[in-house]
């Protein structure tokens, strides 16, 4: 009969082994977070350091541009829904911008059609409604084509989300311009920077 070695020494080495990184140091991949809830980014981006992503948060449009200027990420996720004038959209048009190969998840609090669409449009590879954990934007950022089985749903949509896809289609076409957004939506350009950084939903 083999007697298996279960000494303290051998147990630690055992767990040691589990609990390396996925990924050597020049292999880690490279993640922005675009979110302005401190809270959730900060859980987000521990939750991907374990699983041996390097991460780099951003709280803003001028802060991914700013942290874009000395890096090249090569995964994204992005909230829609930002405090501030600029969108998670623009965000994403940015990111694109800077490399097309990088993979854009999108987040929001809703599910919409309108923004869905313009989020694609943009860059991004996958659109995901909150609360999404990292186990679904992982495996989004791997699911860039279709899935002809997802599953349909007749949810009715309330008139805030209704005009928040509106004011996103507008801003689409104008190329994130405020004041032309504002002047086609038939609204002062302050009421529409005040809609922008009002949270519907986070």
């Amino acid at each position: 009969m083999i007697i298996k070695n279960t000494e303290p020494a051998a147990l630690a080495q055992v767990d040691q082994t589990a609990t390396e990184p996925l990924f050597a140091d020049d292999d880690k991949p490279s993640l922005f977070i675009v979110e302005d809830d401190a809270a959730f980014a900060r859980t987000l981006r521990r939750s991907f350091e374990r699983r041996g992503y390097t991460v780099q948060h951003a709280s803003s449009h001028e802060e991914v541009k700013t942290l874009l200027a000395s890096s090249n990420p090569e995964f994204a996720v992005v909230d829609l829904k930002l405090n501030g004038e600029a969108s998670g959209l623009a965000c994403v048009q940015t990111l694109h911008a800077h490399s097309a190969d990088m993979l854009i998840v999108v987040l929001t609090g809703f599910a919409s059609i309108a923004t869905a669409v313009e989020a694609v449009k943009l860059g991004a590879c996958h659109y995901l409604a909150k609360p999404s954990n990292t186990d679904d934007i992982e495996a989004a950022f791997t699911r860039a084509t279709g899935n002809a089985e997802v599953e349909l749903t007749n949810r009715p949509t309330s008139i805030k989300t209704l005009e928040w896809e509106h004011i996103h289609e507008t801003l689409a076409e104008t190329g994130f311009n405020i004041s032309e957004t504002a002047r086609r939506l038939g609204m002062h350009r302050r009421t529409l920077a005040r809609k922008l950084g009002k949270q519907f939903v986070k």
